[in-house]
């Protein structure tokens, strides 16, 4: 959840870590601090809150003169959010520093330990454990990477960390086991970090350590070794992306600017994939005979990318005549899931990353059953131990409430839905067709309607007053109410929920009275009539409803709701991916009508790799 940077070479390292961590601060934080190596001494400067007070207090870097460096973003797990917490944390010798990102478990039981042998501590984080006992280490052997490799079979638990000792003012060591971490490749240095983002304006070649790596930086070169320190030869990759497209190029939020960037997203995620009409995934291994032997599908997310994975569940079944079980990925490994050979397990994550969502895909792939994972980071943790994996190709997400990833995981899925059902059997070539040809034109009409922003933001007006709002919504417009309602409670917090509408009478409608704001989504045309009956079920509790549907239901459901948004009308299971944007505008404008922090919500993060 943190973010972690760190640099060595011939360059002042403190504006590099400052630059680095700027660009780490849309995986939400509530603290910083970096560490310079120089003049033979550790100088630390951390603070609590924003980065820009970090960059004021040390002037832009200017303070803290070295080339050995390394800098973190904290999200608080251990002890509040304050300046002794924040990273990075000093050994008692003073010539250690340590960032670290994970949670070391036995972390009691060392600091004990450590207390027992004289060892004083002033945080309350788990952190601190790894500075004292590299210290207590460093001073029986006298070399830092002996140290680290001691500490490495001390510490249990999931970690990314980032050494540097003043005794070896040209050494930067990293260690992964369980949170992301890569090494970047310069010209006039080397450098970590847990996000490429962060290295974006000083390298494109990087290379993604992998569990039980630990890596030895230096101005001249990176060296890496496995856990049993034998050399490892790590391949490079290179990163294509423009910078630009990190930056705000303009507009007032990263979410607005990552709104607006669906069209090309999408363009992005099937153009290459849909040829003379016909669905072709060349990065797909599968064998025609392995795809028609698939048993059961289950879709493992977390988030929003499992909300996909509700819209996907209608679609692959009507497509595949398969049974898909959707599941939570922080509840599937410990449901005893019956899972193994011949099923398959679509893994859905943007970062590729969640640490839930990778300890999911272990205990699958541990069943056997095979892997095909969707996500948008190139070499990610879920892509490398996954038996396939299909790329969203979105370009980098900054804000922390996701939009155009949602899209394009949507995108993909529907393409391999298409392809699988080819092979099988189960698609008839009309649908197919009508399918390709309603993909094909989605980023016309997604543009379509983001050209007329201002009608959902006078909507957004009449609810951001509002403290709580409930979506409600049939079959796959049920499950984009999910991620509706998701957005909405992400970046303006307000309490949201999405209801089956079918199960109002339930117990549901007990919560409606006057007033009671119900955003009604009525896309999906087999069930529009029932849609229209539940709205006039909650109008006659005096519900306000904002509804939404298609330009072809525009004038009927008019005719019982004051405030209609309207999408334009594409094949059936493709209307989630349309009814989406106006669903994330709304939430965008409410939130900036509250004076939110849109970009960076409280208490929320980008990647998610603790438990």
């Amino acid at each position: 959840m943190c973010g972690i940077v760190g640099y060595v070479g011939t360059q002042q390292a403190a504006p590099i870590l400052l630059d680095g961590l700027r660009r780490l601060e849309y995986r939400g934080y509530d603290s910083a601090g970096i560490a310079v190596c120089g003049d033979g001494r550790l100088n630390v400067r951390k603070t609590k809150g924003r980065l820009q007070a970090l960059a004021e207090a040390t002037h832009e870097g200017a303070d803290l003169p070295g080339s050995l460096g390394i800098g973190h973003t904290r999200w608080a797990t251990h002890g509040e959010p304050n300046d002794i917490n924040a990273h990075p944390h000093v050994s008692r010798s003073g010539k250690i520093a340590v960032v670290h990102n994970g949670i070391i478990e036995n972390y009691v039981m060392l600091r004990e330990a450590l207390q027992a042998k004289g060892y004083e501590f002033i945080s309350q984080t788990d952190t601190e454990v790894v500075a004292q006992l590299l210290d207590y280490f460093y001073g029986s052997c006298g070399d830092i990477f002996e140290a680290v490799t001691q500490m490495i079979h001390t510490v249990e638990g999931a970690y990314a960390l980032g050494i540097i000792c003043s005794d070896f003012p040209d050494r930067l060591i990293a260690v992964r086991k369980e949170a992301p971490l890569l090494l970047g490749y310069g010209s006039d240095g080397n450098y970590i970090a847990s996000d490429v983002t962060a290295l974006i304006r000083h390298t494109r070649d990087v290379a993604y350590m992998e569990d039980g790596e630990l890596a030895v930086l230096d101005g001249h070169g990176i060296r890496v070794y496995d856990r049993t320190l034998c050399p490892v030869h790590k391949e490079r990759h290179h990163v294509d992306w423009d910078i630009d497209a990190a930056e705000k190029g303009g507009y007032p939020h990263f979410m607005l600017k990552e709104i607006f960037e669906q069209p090309r997203a999408i363009r992005e995620a099937t153009a290459a994939r849909i040829r003379d009409g016909r669905v072709e995934l060349e990065d797909l291994h599968m064998t025609p005979e392995e795809i028609r032997n698939i048993g059961k599908i289950y879709i493992v997310a977390c988030g929003s990318s499992y909300h996909v994975g509700m819209v996907g569940k209608y679609n692959l079944e009507r497509m595949l005549r398969r049974n898909v079980e959707v599941c939570l990925a922080s509840e599937f490994r410990y449901s005893d899931p019956i899972v193994g050979p011949g099923d398959l397990v679509i893994v859905i994550s943007q970062s590729g990353e969640t640490l839930d969502t990778m300890a999911a895909l272990r205990e699958a792939k541990k069943r056997g059953a095979r892997i095909l994972s969707i996500v948008n980071v190139v070499g990610s943790s879920i892509a490398r131990e996954s038996d396939d994996v299909l790329y969203t190709w979105a370009g980098p997400e900054i804000a922390v409430a996701t939009t155009k990833a949602y899209s394009t995981q949507m995108a993909v899925l529907n393409l391999l839905g298409l392809y699988f059902g080819d092979i099988m059997g189960t698609v008839s070539s009309e649908l197919y067709h009508e399918v390709v040809q309603g993909m094909l034109a989605l980023p016309d009409q997604m543009e379509e309607i983001l050209a007329q922003p201002g009608t959902i933001h006078e909507a957004a007006k009449l609810f951001a007053g509002q403290e709580s709002i409930f979506f409600i919504g049939r079959n796959l417009d049920y499950a984009l109410s999910l991620e509706g309602s998701l957005k909405l409670k992400e970046i303006s917090y307000i309490h949201s929920e999405a209801y089956a509408a079918g199960e109002l009478k339930h117990g549901t409608i007990s919560l409606v009275e006057e007033g009671t704001p119900v955003v009604a989504v009525g896309l999906y045309e087999p069930l529009f009539d029932k849609a229209m009956s539940n709205v006039v079920e909650v109008q006659a509790r005096g519900a306000h409803v904002l509804a939404l549907t298609t330009e072809q239901h525009r004038e009927e459901m008019e005719r019982r709701v004051p405030v209609v948004l309207t999408v334009p009308q594409t094949q059936q299971m493709l209307l989630p991916q349309l009814g989406v944007i106006p669903l994330q505008l709304l939430a965008y404008y409410i939130a900036l009508e509250r004076g939110c922090d849109i970009d960076k919500p409280r208490n929320l993060a980008k990647s998610v790799t603790v438990e």
